[in-house]
């Protein structure tokens, strides 16, 4: 007999826990707010087909407009090895999808007056006084560094335009012999270390005039330091995550959630191979990298999302004004792209604002997409986009790194659109 409560027990305790669950997020049919439930399943056909043919371990995906969450889904599993299916709070690594809320976390300093965009991030870190670039020598083709034509300001390191790389190609050596890192691995010391070192090495153009992925967002959590006084971590903790409630979102992750956190995969000759980094350095970290740091899930996220989309606030709580929100989602670029690696799978816009991705043009990279849409993605598969027309929000989370060859996460923005009826 005690054998047969047991599993009644556990069933209404998992029945009650989703109730709660659910209750965080404000859910409605599709149809209260212009989608198409018969479209909407769609998605689901793709991405069980993805699971079942071992092109995906595991995923979740939110979808809401209208500050209602219409679509919320876990599909496979977060531990493949160990048969531990995907859950709705399963936790991620989201990566880049951090530099949005460091972008969000820097411009809350700058509402306060303690900087203009305009100002030169040596004003706060010294170290990046007097810059260098690397120049070619037109009759020898060997690169030296030369003195840049101007400093590097907070707007560039914002929009990606400072000349900071993630250390490829001319720069390799550089950032190799520094040891710098993105902060997706087990990194000793700080940011503020690794982040004075980063000052003394050469750039790969003069700031300001061409756009580069790299470590520029790492560098903006160093000045929310020594902006605020705050380590970085808590400084979000404070001025962002407990505001919102995002309250499965860390930069330490608390050890008793580690259990949550998804694994994280390498698709290599067919197959899922799962990571051989233990994730338990997570629990301890003392390198809070602004660019790639965070672990989050997909409801905390998407708070975060409906903050933007609703120009700064979230149930009566504003994090940033409309004004600031509306210059961070324009194009702060002008007449430069963002990189086209990714054209293949739906990359996220052509211009760059201050901490995400914009659409701006039609007929080279939209699909579906309204212009004005805006988001990010993460190296782990990971990816976000907010549409102020529409009023949609998109989530998408996995855990298989640099996996950017598959489409699945443009086809999800795809299968999203097409559900819009009204």
């Amino acid at each position: 007999m005690n054998n047969l409560k047991t599993p009644v027990i556990i069933l209404v305790f998992l029945l009650i826990a989703g109730v709660v669950f659910a209750k965080d997020l404000p859910v409605v049919k599709p149809e209260e707010v212009g989608l198409s439930s018969q479209r909407l399943v769609r998605l689901d056909k793709v991405m069980n087909d993805y699971v079942q043919r071992g092109k995906l371990p595991g995923a979740v995906t939110l979808i809401a407009r209208r500050g209602k969450v219409v679509r919320f889904q876990a599909y496979g599993m977060m531990d493949i090895y160990a048969g531990k299916e995907m859950q709705k709070d399963t936790m991620f690594r989201i990566a880049s999808m951090s530099k949005a809320i460091t972008s969000v976390a820097v411009m809350i300093l700058y509402e306060e007056g303690h900087f203009l965009l305009t100002d030169p991030v040596s004003k706060f870190i010294p170290e990046f006084e007097n810059p260098k670039v690397l120049q070619i020598d037109p009759d020898t083709g060997i690169r030296t560094p030369v003195p840049a034509r101007r400093d590097i300001t907070i707007r560039n390191l914002l929009n990606h335009t400072s000349g900071i790389t993630y250390g490829d190609g001319a720069l390799a050596k550089y950032y190799n012999n520094a040891g710098m890192t993105v902060g997706l691995t087990p990194t000793e010391g700080t940011i503020e270390q690794m982040i004075k070192k980063l000052g003394g090495l050469p750039l790969i153009s003069h700031p300001g005039e061409e756009f580069h992925y790299g470590m520029s967002v790492d560098v903006l959590g160093y000045l929310v330091e020594v902006v605020s006084g705050m380590t970085f971590d808590e400084f979000l903790r404070q001025r962002i995550f407990s505001p919102l409630e995002m309250n499965d979102t860390h930069m330490i992750l608390p050890k008793e959630k580690l259990p949550r956190l998804a694994k994280t995969y390498k698709y290599i000759d067919g197959k899922m191979l799962e990571s051989d980094i233990d994730l338990s350095y997570l629990t301890t970290q003392t390198y809070f990298s602004g660019g790639a740091g965070i672990v989050s899930t997909p409801s905390d996220y998407f708070r975060f999302a409906q903050m933007l989309l609703n120009k700064g606030q979230l149930d009566g709580v504003r994090i940033l004004s409309r004004k600031t929100v509306e210059m961070m989602t324009s194009n702060s670029i002008g007449d430069l792209y963002i990189w086209e690696p990714f054209e293949h799978n739906g990359i996220m816009g052509d211009k760059f604002g201050l901490g995400f991705g914009i659409r701006t043009e039609r007929g080279k990279y939209d699909q579906l997409e309204s212009l004005g849409m805006f988001g990010w993605d993460g190296a782990f598969y990971t990816r976000f986009w907010v549409d102020p027309e529409e009023e949609l929000v998109g989530i998408f989370m996995s855990q298989v790194d640099n996996y950017w060859k598959e489409t699945l996460i443009g086809k999800f923005r795809v299968l999203t659109y097409q559900a819009i009826a009204d």
